[in-house]
């Protein structure tokens, strides 16, 4: 018995320290301020949903407004709240299914109408969570200058 309580005492360790246990942070409080400062500080017009997307409509768009799970064109620049640029299309922008994106995505495309244009302020929780992906560092907010030039289906 005194053998095994060594072995048993490492075997616990390793299995507490294992990838699968990453430990998930709620960023929901940080990323509500980290918002609501950068909508003061830029003087935004901005809605919140239910599920704690902020949005700004710039102009609405006219014609057939999308679904969660609609395919859309749409013409974008992702930054974090300090301006930094991750991500952005060419003018042209991309075609993806709205079931295929981050939840800001999904929930925040259905606001406008083909030619409609906006900014989509995607807290960690509708983004990538806790989780690092591409250089976007976990429990990030996402800010995304988007125009929906197209709904396709």
């Amino acid at each position: 018995m005194k053998k095994l309580l060594p072995l048993l005492l490492l075997f616990t360790l390793f299995i507490s320290c294992s990838k699968d246990d990453a430990q998930i942070v709620d960023y929901t409080a940080q990323n509500e301020k980290e918002i609501t400062d950068f909508i003061a500080l830029n003087k935004l017009n901005a809605q919140r949903s239910a599920s704690g997307l902020y949005y700004v409509i710039n102009n609405p768009g006219t014609g057939t407004q999308p679904t969660a799970t609609s395919n859309v064109t749409v013409a974008y620049k992702g930054t974090f709240t300090n301006g930094t640029i991750f991500d952005q299309s060419t003018n042209a922008g991309i075609s993806i299914g709205l079931n295929q994106v981050i939840k800001g995505w999904t929930e925040g495309i259905q606001h406008f109408k083909p030619g409609g244009s906006g900014l989509l302020l995607i807290p960690a929780h509708l983004g990538y969570g806790s989780y690092n992906y591409r250089g976007i560092p976990g429990g990030s907010v996402l800010i995304f200058e988007i125009s929906l030039i197209s709904v396709n289906q």
